[in-house]
């Protein structure tokens, strides 16, 4: 009996089937406890302590971006080349990691005095803007590591690895979330977020043993490769730090607690987002990254990401307009009167990720705008919506961030799209 043979292109698309199948079930389950604890948070904070929570939730990704000053994409750029050997691709994580700790100095320093106002500004006590940002310091503990240990089981497509860590870290994060019952304070939220993560990256660390050697020494060739990149990222981190919270930080000067936390809240939905920004993140942007520098075959998987991008937010989009009391109910009664803010904060999370998805496509290959022509324009258009917008106003500041979103979308996909027209052709 003569044996059957399977199209390669067939089973591509069903191995990708899979991959994307695991990790789509899996984000359902962890964006799942991710929401539900969420929303068990607004329900369980009263208004004026979930603003202070929001306003540390938002300096946390600040501060991350700036301990990272795109340390990580250089770090996935040049694992991509390195990936099979496991020492080379040791050397890399190490390298990345040890100049991580050094940014993280810096970003502390500039973080943590802005904070402290701000809570202060929105209500907080000396005493209780201390124990805040005390409280924060495991959770960012945890942000420092936990990206550039999963780059090495994404590399090698290792998916259930990393979803069964995420699942235990946000069951974890649930169950400690109860102790708001007791003790309904921004604090204890804060910290029911940055234990568990702190716990998941140790399991991190041995699952990325299996295929990095964490023993390797930095290597300053490697280290000269990566701050060539994030001498080219950074300008556009330190931009990304202010226009992608600026509706928060907007609201928090200008507005009042109650608005802080009705952003906050409004944010807290398009956690629904991030099951299509981690499946992108675990599987496409590294697998993009991996590609042969072909025009062809990168415009074609370009272009296929891009379809999916729009179709997936209109989607997202269409359900917030269609039901958004039926939305608005999950976060209680003290936002129910929101619908028209939520539509507008689901179209500019969805413009951001794609946005986002852009970003990670590029810098992952290794690639970043010029900052002396990337920050005129973002500081520009920063510029141009306050003077037009009146930002100061929940609406205003939704339909600022979707400007922004925008701008920021139409400059990371024009670049890539340049970038891939000037690579070469292989026949």
């Amino acid at each position: 009996m003569p044996s059957m043979s399977i199209n390669p292109k067939y089973s591509k698309i069903v191995q990708w089937a899979k991959l994307i199948s695991v990790t789509g079930f899996a984000q359902i389950i962890v964006q799942g406890l991710g929401l539900v604890s969420g929303i068990l948070i607004i329900r369980l904070l009263p208004t004026k302590e979930y603003a202070l929570y929001t306003l540390v939730n938002t300096m946390l990704g600040t501060m991350t971006v700036l301990a990272d000053g795109g340390i990580g994409a250089g770090v996935m750029a040049q694992g991509g080349k390195v990936w099979k050997d496991g020492d080379k691709l040791g050397e890399v994580l190490v390298t990345g990691l040890s100049l991580r700790k050094k940014f993280a100095i810096g970003s502390l320093l500039v973080a943590v005095p802005i904070l402290f106002y701000l809570l202060m500004h929105n209500g907080a006590s000396t005493l209780k803007a201390t124990i805040i940002v005390i409280t924060l310091i495991p959770a960012f503990v945890a942000a420092l590591s936990d990206s550039l240990l999963e780059i090495a089981p994404k590399l090698h497509q290792d998916i259930n690895s990393l979803q069964k860590n995420q699942i235990i870290v946000n069951i974890l994060r649930f169950l400690m979330l109860g102790s708001l019952l007791i003790s309904p304070f921004a604090a204890i939220a804060i910290l029911a977020a940055g234990i568990p993560r702190m716990w998941g990256n140790l399991k991190l660390k041995k699952i990325s043993a299996g295929y990095a050697n964490w023993h390797a020494e930095p290597n300053p060739n490697i280290q000269r490769q990566i701050l060539r990149g994030v001498k080219r990222i950074l300008p556009g981190s330190i931009y990304y730090c202010v226009s992608g919270q600026v509706t928060i930080w907007i609201i928090s000067v200008f507005g009042n607690s109650t608005t802080v936390a009705q952003v906050g809240a409004l944010g807290r939905l398009s956690m629904m987002l991030s099951v299509v920004s981690i499946v992108f993140t675990t599987l496409i942007i590294p697998s993009f990254s991996k590609l042969p520098d072909d025009k062809t075959t990168l415009l074609k998987n370009y272009v296929k990401i891009q379809f999916v991008l729009i179709g997936i937010g209109a989607l997202i989009v269409g359900v917030a307009y269609l039901f958004p009391t039926q939305i608005l109910w999950l976060l209680g009664k003290s936002y129910g009167n929101l619908g028209s803010a939520l539509v507008k904060s689901i179209l500019g999370s969805c413009i951001v990720l794609a946005s986002g998805i852009m970003f990670g496509l590029y810098t992952a290959r290794g690639w970043a705008i010029n900052p002396v022509i990337s920050v005129p324009i973002n500081v520009s258009c920063i510029i141009l919506g306050i003077l037009v917008l009146k930002v100061s106003t929940i609406e205003g500041a939704l339909l600022y961030n979707i400007f922004i979103a925008s701008a920021e979308y139409l400059i990371n996909a024009l670049y890539c799209l340049i970038k891939i027209i000037k690579s070469s052709n292989h026949t």
